[in-house]
């Protein structure tokens, strides 16, 4: 039934396509997915073994140069070997970069920061303050309970470098409310600008990553 699919499907007038990559087996394994994305039509197109440059360019090699060209708009995350193959393969089509793994970025730097002050609470003896709050820093507050509410409340309160870095977070969302690119830019340069100016080096890594 798979082969008779693929042998029979239809590849004409697809102009958004996503890229992604998941993990699979044991170890650090993957496999690179291509998805349609136009609106009634959403679908997995192709996937192949790792997720290096030459995979990604079989795929744009199997879909041909006319459709390739065709493309609008592909979504993918920052992964460099993919972002270098769109500029290449899709030169006509705008690179979105998938919200939900910016975001991942942001999370992944707090986490760090946060279990730096742990060991440090811990090397000098004081009291862990953030001991079970994790997740009330990588949760949207929208969607923690009225206790964590609360114990976030208490947090944001106190000078820490995991809140600075999760209040740069925070603050960050409101790029995503933004309409017109000129405003969006002057927003980005400025944010980039105050968090380069503190001394959260997982925090800046994410800020170069954006720039």
């Amino acid at each position: 039934m798979v082969e008779y699919g693929l042998a029979n499907r239809n590849l004409d007038n697809i102009t958004e396509i996503g890229v992604d990559k998941i993990k699979v087996f044991t170890g650090h394994k993957y496999l690179t997915m291509v998805y349609q994305l136009n609106a009634g039509t959403r679908r997995l197109l192709w996937c192949g073994m790792e997720r290096k440059t030459k995979t990604l360019l079989r795929f744009f090699h199997k879909f041909g140069k006319e459709r390739s060209l065709n493309l609008k708009f592909v979504c993918s995350d920052m992964w460099v070997p993919y972002l270098k193959v769109i500029r290449k393969m899709a030169p006509n089509a705008l690179n979105i970069l998938d919200r939900f793994h910016i975001m991942k970025k942001f999370n992944e730097a707090i986490d760090q920061i946060r279990r730096g002050e742990v060991k440090l609470f811990k090397a000098e003896n004081q009291g862990n303050v953030l001991l079970n709050g994790r997740w009330l820093l990588l949760k949207k507050p929208d969607n923690l309970n009225e206790k964590q509410t609360t114990r976030l409340g208490e947090l944001l309160k106190m000078n820490l470098s995991s809140i600075k870095g999760y209040l740069l977070r925070e603050d960050f969302q409101q790029f995503w409310g933004y309409k017109y690119p000129a405003a969006a830019e002057k927003f980005l340069d400025n944010w980039i600008t105050r968090a380069l100016q503190t001394n959260l080096e997982p925090m800046k890594k994410v800020t170069q990553m954006l720039h």
